[in-house]
């Protein structure tokens, strides 16, 4: 099978601060965990991937396609970050839609897929909260959302268990195999070995 992420000698520094440094791999369909200690560079790695960063050295392919600037790679791609970046406002229904909209679906298009994408994460209930009254768990899940409501073949899941409780940790490992089972593909990381070891025996 052609791999959906190809590394040759893939490199980023900040300055004196190197972030990864000279990975060769090449990761294929299926679901991949990413194991390694924090400041390992898991999540270095996963935005060069998901083309939020600009390698400093080396090449990247994603779904064989270069990833920098590479408008049409994105709507093929959800992202979930690690790091909470919101509009504390918005209710998590709205940041959903708007994202959606961003990826050129039609405000009816936008709210029917964000409405499918909440009802997956269980995030019904809470959707016409503001994200600033959100708990950890359920901000991870709003994350969640907006990475699969534009239903991306290719999915970088950067540390989606943390903060969550042990029912939120237990249907997002069975959301990860379901999107497997479906045949999408999707790159997870964590520091945690049994919560990898729980979707996947594939691990780097």
């Amino acid at each position: 099978m052609n791999a959906v992420v190809e590394t040759m000698n893939l490199s980023k520094w900040y300055g004196q601060v190197l972030g990864v440094n000279d990975i060769t791999l090449n990761i294929h369909p299926g679901i991949t965990g990413l194991l390694g200690p924090n400041g390992a560079g898991k999540s270095t790695l996963l935005k060069l991937m998901a083309g939020l960063l600009k390698p400093s050295k080396g090449s990247l392919k994603v779904l064989g396609e270069r990833v920098w600037n590479n408008m049409d790679l994105n709507r093929r791609i959800g992202f979930c970050s690690d790091q909470d970046a919101f509009y504390e406002n918005m209710t998590g229904f709205q940041f959903v839609v708007n994202l959606a909209k961003l990826n050129g679906y039609s405000s009816q298009e936008a709210e029917k897929r964000s409405l499918d994408a909440l009802e997956i994460v269980d995030m019904m209930e809470n959707r016409d909260r503001k994200i600033g009254a959100y708990s950890k768990g359920m901000r991870q899940r709003i994350k969640l959302a907006q990475s699969l409501v534009h239903d991306p073949e290719l999915f970088f899941l950067d540390e989606p268990l943390s903060g969550m409780d042990p029912i939120g940790r237990h249907n997002t490992i069975k959301l990860v195999k379901e999107l497997g089972a479906n045949g999408k593909s999707v790159i997870v990381s964590s520091h945690i070995l049994y919560e990898i070891e729980a979707m996947t025996s594939n691990i780097l």
